[in-house]
């Protein structure tokens, strides 16, 4: 059974930073593609990144958020700094099981596993 577990969220002040992590399990994560979303209270989900043999960030992100992934691990990363209140929110990984980004990668319903969640919130 394909499992995706996130970690790594918590407290951070503006202008700080946290790497989140995201563990498959009963899947070999080698080659599908793999994304990042978020969703903030009273909010939709929304797409932050999609990572397949090359990497999609939305405007909001782009030069503070990079994606990794660790194929020897079975991991993925997403490193986030310069962090502002707006991307307060919980943090969930997902994949499609396909080795493409979907065309409208930023849609959850294009992903067909996901994770728990991890919560992000950024106060002073």
């Amino acid at each position: 059974q394909v499992q995706l577990v996130e970690s790594g969220g918590g407290l951070v002040q503006p202008g700080g930073s946290l790497r989140l992590s995201c563990t498959f399990s009963g899947y070999t994560l080698t080659y599908d593609a793999v994304a990042w979303f978020r969703q903030a209270p009273e909010k939709e989900r929304e797409g932050v990144s999609c990572a397949d043999t090359i990497l999609f960030y939305d405007e909001s992100v782009k030069g503070r958020f990079t994606m990794e992934r660790d194929k020897t691990r079975n991991m993925v990363y997403l490193q986030m700094d310069n962090l502002q209140p707006e991307d307060t929110a919980v943090y969930y990984c997902a994949t499609n099981l396909y080795p493409r980004c979907p065309t409208a990668w930023k849609r959850q319903v294009s992903y067909k596993k996901w994770g728990q969640g991890t919560q992000v919130t950024v106060s002073s």
